[in-house]
């Protein structure tokens, strides 16, 4: 399928409104295999992502799907850009200063402390984070950056209309997670989080697919993190 064609089918399988409730996360029906190529996937892609403090229209279209299986999370966005910035770095490079690249939060018990910051730009660098706290309420900002989550996937490809990303989150690596109070999906387990874009464009721009109310700057705000519930 030629990549425009099927960006057109994508975005009109599924409008999300930044109104919703829950997001829903599809069990996969099929084998996911992590090669940046969304062709093959199933579940509905959500969006646009809008700017992430105001909800207003972002210039570049973002969507995003999400799926699970008995063992792994899957995350697949598509992300329209006309002059990508970025290179291909170190894993754990501090990309989300210099790079066009997606990101994905999870708190899984939702109390807004131990959970996970994973982003990927457009040439397939990733790094990962553990969250500890964040409010003062808990002790002021604390961040693991040495965490790794086992057996994690990322793979992007740049195309003609932008680039695409595909992750995979093995749910073994999250049992380990200190406090985290992790366990295994099933249906109708809902977890708190956002999935979100920053496109270093003319105008940067900080996109989510669910807005904040609050109109502070960044991403982490916990206590406004959308919920997502897993589906058959």
């Amino acid at each position: 399928m030629r990549f425009n064609a099927m960006f057109a089918f994508l975005a009109a399988l599924f409008s999300f409104s930044s109104n919703s409730q829950n997001i829903p996360i599809h069990k996969a029906k099929k084998q996911i295999i992590v090669d940046g190529i969304l062709s093959d996937w199933e579940t509905p892609f959500l969006g646009p992502f809008l700017i992430h403090n105001s909800g207003e229209k972002a210039t570049q279209n973002t969507f995003v799907s999400l799926s699970w299986n008995d063992e792994n999370l899957f995350i697949a966005y598509n992300c329209i850009d006309s002059e990508i910035k970025g290179s291909p770095k170190k894993k754990d490079s501090q990309i989300f200063y210099t790079d066009d690249l997606v990101e994905f939060f999870i708190d899984p018990d939702g109390d807004s402390q131990n959970y996970i910051e994973v982003g990927v730009n457009a040439f397939s660098t990733n790094y990962d984070l553990l969250l500890k706290c964040i409010s003062p309420d808990c002790g002021g900002w604390k961040t693991e950056t040495n965490f790794d989550i086992k057996g994690m996937e990322t793979v992007s490809k740049i195309n003609p209309e932008g680039y695409t990303v595909e992750i995979k989150i093995p749910f073994s690596s999250l049992e380990k997670i200190k406090n985290g109070n992790f366990q295994k999906p099933k249906t109708g387990t809902k977890w708190k989080g956002n999935t979100f874009r920053i496109d270093y464009g003319n105008t940067i721009e900080y996109l989510a697919l669910q807005t904040y109310k609050s109109l502070k700057f960044g991403f982490h705000q916990p206590a406004e993190f959308a919920v997502f519930e897993f589906t058959e």
